[in-house]
């Protein structure tokens, strides 16, 4: 149904708008793909005057495709077949008043058209208002026929065309953009860097739409760029992978490599070279062959990919470096613990004929400390060259800890008498020689039933074993060290769970006067009662509390339970009562001791004269000075303090005299023996060495009136043993005092 008027007008002479339109652009230029214009229009005049109006035309440099339809089902079943149109001419009124209108939402409800700009035209405004039109329609422009000369019909498709342009390019960048968020989302998941490499490759690749070609090399800062490695190479490059650059067939891509590795900066083109500056301080260079040199769209997302890329080789590279750091020793350049482990597990598949050794530098401790750290590194340092010389040949070989190396090979080769021979002849460090001997722990696999750590737990085991034999030689792990080694572990581990349930307690044995038999004194006796009902012996738990610490902590506790004891007893009328109270050497040095001492005596309200801390002989004769300054703090708090065990340890006279304790504590070794003359002599000696230097002497582990005689003729002061009271709990201990009292 024709509805508009001619489009000939005489402002619009054809031959003069393509001669003179501004607009216009050389056609002389090499034609791209045509824009394709889609006419809707029940005039066949329309039709012809449309494409006659822009023939021989060009829109940003390319020229008009006419795609026509006179109804609007016509259109969709058109539309239904055919991609990239670029902009619809549509008439409003053709089959139906509305059926252009419902054309353009047919068009807006397509997520395939969503880019498609529509212009209305219309010789009838009123069947469709332009404000309204506007309002509720995607519509480029709403035109009546009339307005539609030559020259404003050219204006229109530009702008149209040119909206058109500018949507497919952000859907471009919005797909590039989605494609690179995918691509390095799914490159995060790679930690090494060759497989990374590679899916860079693949990924860019993929932006531009072509088969992934090329290679990628890394170049270390100090070697030549012809030494740069391949570490991903696709295409009829992946002969390459692994070679140096200067080993690239294709002469022209070995240049352009080179050429980038110097200028320091990407080349870009087909043959795209784009250039990473890592920050470990290497450089990549990635060449890839594209369809064609990378435009003024796809150029900003090229970018936008290899900033994406640079990170990810970045982390690949920081992870290789973590990697190394986790399982090497940056000083010694060996296998570290971690890794050791790794190989053991590996070899626990072939046990047969192959062991493991722990070699310990013995007192290495002391060159650190006489020499300086530095000069204990080089120590390290030339003792992990011998041994790579001695038994490195076909044996894996790794640092433990700072100065335990683990060694893992043949059983001929991996023994006591290679290892020592490894440490004959003196080491040589910054000019001075220096004779090292090594103790060694050493397990056939083959013997021990353990796994990866376990296995180097078994060789620590013989390893601490021959520690305690002999330092410098060497000892097998056998099935009965495991087990007794675990069952000290199983017995530490019950005794931390049982010290944190609460089930730790103080007993109490009296001291009495000899002459009088009247209490003087009580101390304060540890028991452990298991979960099952159990008591476990203190000389098995004790040495185990104090290996691992948890003695400082179990003896406060034992402090300030004593303390409020012997309050409660003091109060009940035993004024001149006191508690003794047992002392590590742990408790003794730590740098709290004295400020737990005096918060336990004034939390109970306790007068330091109420308590008398033990120390034994090896402790008070261990480091004298410090010995002298924590007991002038003990005896400014008003305590006293007892040597426990005398008589087996080694101290002088002299020592004695200087540490100025109140008592000797004559051992229980001693008092069982004194029915005999040798037992009697040395009992007779330690009362006779206390009274010299004014102590009291009081001897414990008494069970036989016989003993408790024969001390009493000694000139012992006081006693303690079975034969007058055996350790209670506070509940019976109080009952006891106050009969003995009455006695």
């Amino acid at each position: 149904m024709p509805d508009s008027p001619s489009l000939a007008a005489h402002d619009d002479d054809l031959l003069q708008l393509i001669e003179d339109d501004p607009l216009s652009e050389p056609a002389s230029q090499e034609p791209l793909a045509s824009w394709r214009v889609l006419v809707v229009d029940d005039d066949a005049d329309v039709h012809r005057a449309t494409e006659l109006a822009m023939q021989g035309l060009l829109i940003e440099g390319r020229g008009l495709e006419f795609l026509h339809a006179q109804t609007s089902i016509a259109a969709r079943e058109l539309l239904s077949r055919e991609d990239d149109i670029a902009v619809a001419l549509l008439d409003v009124v053709m089959e139906s008043e509305d059926a252009g209108l419902q054309l353009v939402r047919h068009l807006r409800a397509s997520p395939r058209f969503d880019a498609l700009r529509i212009v209305l035209r219309t010789g009838q405004p009123g069947y469709a208002p332009e404000i309204e039109t506007v309002r509720t329609l995607d519509i480029n422009d709403y035109k009546t026929k009339a307005e539609l000369t030559r020259t404003r019909l050219y204006t229109v498709l530009t702008a149209a065309i040119r909206s058109y342009k500018q949507i497919r390019q952000l859907q471009s960048a919005q797909r590039g953009l989605s494609r690179i968020v995918e691509s390095v989302t799914e490159l995060n998941l790679v930690r090494t860097l060759p497989k990374y490499a590679e899916g860079a490759l693949h990924k860019v690749a993929l932006l531009f739409d072509t088969q992934p070609r090329g290679l990628v090399a890394v170049h270390h800062r100090d070697d030549a760029p012809e030494l740069a490695r391949i570490v991903a190479a696709l295409g009829e490059y992946a002969p390459s992978l692994g070679h140096t650059v200067d080993l690239v067939g294709v002469p022209a891509t070995r240049q352009g490599l080179l050429d980038c590795l110097r200028q320091g900066h990407s080349l870009l083109g087909g043959e795209s070279y784009l250039h990473f500056q890592l920050a470990n301080g290497r450089v990549l260079v990635m060449h890839v062959h594209l369809p064609h040199a990378p435009n003024h769209d796809m150029e900003p997302l090229l970018h936008t990919l290899k900033s994406a890329l640079a990170v990810g080789f970045d982390n690949v590279a920081l992870y290789g470096q973590l990697l190394d750091h986790a399982y090497n020793d940056q000083l010694l350049q060996l296998p570290n613990r971690n890794r050791f482990i790794e190989l053991l597990e590996q070899n626990l598949r072939k046990p047969e004929g192959v062991s493991l050794a722990l070699i310990d530098i013995d007192d290495f401790s002391d060159i650190n400390d006489a020499f300086g750290h530095r000069f204990g590194d080089q120590v390290l340092q030339v003792v992990a060259q011998r041994l790579n010389e001695h038994l490195g040949s076909r044996s894996e070989l790794a640092r433990i800890s700072a100065d335990t190396f683990g060694v893992m090979g043949p059983e001929t080769l991996i023994c006591a008498d290679s290892i020592s021979t490894a440490f004959q002849e003196p080491f040589v460090v910054s000019g001075e020689r220096l004779q090292l001997s090594a103790t060694t722990g050493l397990v056939r696999l083959v013997d021990s039933s353990s796994l990866g750590s376990e296995l180097l737990l078994d060789a620590h085991i013989a390893l601490k074993r021959a520690k305690q034999m002999q330092r410098g030689t060497a000892q097998y792990f056998s099935a009965e060290m495991g087990v007794d080694a675990r069952e000290r572990f199983k017995l530490l581990k019950g005794l931390r769970a049982s010290f944190e349930a609460r089930r730790l307690f103080v007993v109490y044995q009296p001291q009495v006067e000899l002459a009088t038999r009247q209490p003087i004194a009580v101390e304060a006796l540890l028991r452990w009662r298991t979960e099952s009902g159990q008591f476990v012996p203190p000389d098995q738990f004790i040495p185990l509390a104090e290996q691992s610490g948890l003695i400082v902590a179990i003896g406060e506790f034992v402090l300030r339970t004593s303390c409020h004891q012997i309050k409660r007893l003091r109060d009940l009328g035993h004024s001149s009562l006191r508690m003794a109270v047992n002392i590590s050497m742990a408790q003794f040095r730590h740098p709290r001791f004295i400020s737990t001492l005096q918060a336990a005596l004034r939390d109970a309200e306790l007068p330091g004269s109420a308590l008398e801390l033990e120390i034994t002989e090896s402790m008070a004769m261990d480091d004298l000075d410090m010995v002298l300054h924590v007991l002038a703090e003990i005896r400014a708090t008003g305590a006293t303090v007892a040597i426990d065990d005398f008589g087996t340890g080694f101290s002088s006279l002299a020592q004695l005299r200087q540490l100025q304790v109140e008592r000797l504590k004559i051992d229980r070794a001693f008092v069982q023996e004194t029915s005999t003359e040798a037992g009697s002599t040395i009992a007779g000696m330690v009362v006779n060495l206390g009274c010299t230097l004014g102590m009291r002497v009081i001897a414990e582990g008494i069970e036989t009136e016989e003993q408790a005689q024969q001390l009493l003729k000694l000139g012992c002061h006081e006693g303690q043993g079975y034969l007058f009271a055996r350790p209670m709990p506070a509940e019976l201990l109080e009952g006891w005092m106050a009969n003995a009292n009455k006695a």
